[in-house]
């Protein structure tokens, strides 16, 4: 029953008031601390009442006996001695007495034992009276002294009978009151037991009143604790619990609404910032492209002026190619398919330009081709491994652009056998990428700044970009981007 009990008191003090919880464990004590007292105060009282009506019943006895002893016989002796007529003696008057007398005794006993001795004592009292019926026919009659003796001895008999049997009663109703006081202390005994287990019930009621309140308040305000630590920290999502106490529901309740209005507010403030840096990428790229312009421009004219007709046509629809797919109608992303075919329009004119030291291969997986993407990644890295790449070498130089599938990302690599860079190159470009201070066009680290920015401001998260190279050998460029995105999502 306690397994049951202890369950649903923590149920009860669990989300209600500090002064709820506080009244009615107030109320609670007061009633288990008045069990014993009533209980107390009952058991006295029918203490009170039995042992009374035992002593008075031996009381009331006792008095019965002495008349029934003397009075009778010394009224009917001064009759038969001739000291008063039968006519004037009080006899009757003195067995009425002693039948009422023994009716009221009858009454406040109990046990059958008694009862059935003041039965007896009843039934002598008749015969008792047809005696005294008796000397009153012979007193009449004028019988001799001697009958009337007889008689009176006849009724000191039955009066002693009525004597000794009032005496048995007595006896028996003091065992009565023993056997009675017996069962007072075991009725105290039990009682002083029952008051101990209700102090002791109540002591661990308040105890456990006492720690639950404690426990309750305890962890609300530290639940509120945490919520605030978590705040100061920077941990927006962090929520503190429904609290136990209900006094302290409307302060969780404010505090958990506001660590929610400053996270809308933050990310509010980080996709702001998020499209300044979108804008002022775009306004990058629009300074990218002049100089790929003008020296285009320059190829068309020279082959034009060496009657290289065909070479112009080739280049001229590569060169529109490139620029329509580069604004894509205003649209930021693109399948993939237009990507590498954007980027072989960008190796077709560059081909033509460095003809003597350059080489390029493109491939890449037919799952892949419907994919969308960012536009403009691979360009960057391409132009990138041609003039930072390539063109330091002595010799010819191959460009291999890949595509492919892996683990739910689409990747892109970019790898050219150029002059590649020394580890201390190496290490200050990819700390630029880490930490990008301003980077001016014409540095190595440009495109590679340009292409690795868009990808964490569209992809919102960073670690998409890899680079490795070494001296002599080459540079190799990685980018792996989730399948599966949708704009201002976590690919994290």
């Amino acid at each position: 029953m306690l397994r049951r009990l202890l369950p649903w008191l923590r149920s009860f003090f669990i989300g209600s008031s500090i002064k709820k919880n506080i009244k009615t464990s107030h109320l609670v004590i007061i009633c288990f601390m008045l069990v014993p007292l009533l209980l107390s105060a009952a058991m006295s009282f029918y203490n009170t009442i039995t042992y009374d009506m035992l002593i008075t019943n031996v009381n009331k006895t006792n008095r019965l006996n002495q008349i029934v002893k003397t009075e009778i016989s010394n009224e009917l002796w001064d009759i038969v001695a001739g000291n008063k007529f039968f006519a004037q003696g009080n006899q009757y008057n003195i067995i009425t007495d002693i039948n009422s007398r023994l009716g009221d005794i009858m009454s406040t006993t109990t046990a059958r034992e008694s009862r059935q001795l003041l039965e007896v004592a009843g039934r002598a009292m008749g015969t008792l009276e047809r005696y005294v019926d008796r000397l009153g026919f012979q007193m009449d009659m004028s019988y001799p002294v001697i009958k009337n003796e007889q008689i009176l001895d006849e009724i000191r008999g039955v009066s002693l009978l009525v004597s000794e049997i009032l005496q048995d009663f007595i006896v028996l109703e003091i065992e009565s009151s023993a056997a009675a006081n017996e069962e007072i202390k075991r009725r105290t005994f039990i009682v002083g037991f029952i008051e101990l287990a209700v102090i002791g019930a109540v002591t661990a009621f308040s105890i456990f009143v006492q720690m639950s309140v404690a426990s309750n308040v305890e962890k609300s305000i530290g639940s509120l604790v945490s919520l605030s630590s978590g705040i100061a920290e920077g941990d927006l999502n962090i929520r503190a619990e429904v609290p136990r106490v209900k006094e302290l529901n409307t302060l969780t309740e404010n505090l958990n609404t506001m660590a929610g209005k400053i996270k809308e507010l933050l990310e509010a403030n980080i996709e702001e910032q998020r499209n300044l840096q979108k804008s002022e990428m775009k306004a990058l790229q629009a300074q990218i492209t002049p100089h790929f312009l003008y020296n285009t421009l320059d190829s068309i004219i020279w082959l034009a002026e060496g009657n290289q007709y065909a070479q112009v046509v080739t280049i001229t629809r590569a060169f529109s190619n490139f620029f329509r797919i580069s604004l894509n109608q205003g649209n930021e992303y693109l399948r993939v398919a237009s990507e590498f075919q954007h980027v072989e329009n960008y190796l077709t004119i560059q081909k033509i330009r460095y003809r003597d030291i350059l080489d390029y291969s493109i491939e890449y997986e037919g799952g892949m081709a419907d994919k969308i993407i960012l536009k403009l990644l691979l360009q960057p890295l391409v132009e990138n491994a041609l003039y930072h790449g390539i063109k330091n070498k002595r010799g010819k130089g191959t460009i291999s652009i890949r595509g492919w599938l892996e683990n739910g990302h689409i990747c892109f690599s970019v790898e050219d056998n150029g002059i590649g860079m020394r580890p201390g190159d190496l290490g200050w470009i990819r700390e630029r990428l880490r930490e990008p201070p301003r980077v001016e066009p014409g540095n190595s680290a440009y495109g590679l700044y340009n292409v690795n920015k868009r990808l964490e401001l569209y992809y919102n998260c960073r670690g998409l970009l890899e680079i490795q190279s070494v001296y002599t050998e080459g540079t190799k460029v990685t980018v792996r981007i989730p399948e599966v995105y949708k704009d201002g999502e976590s690919c994290a």
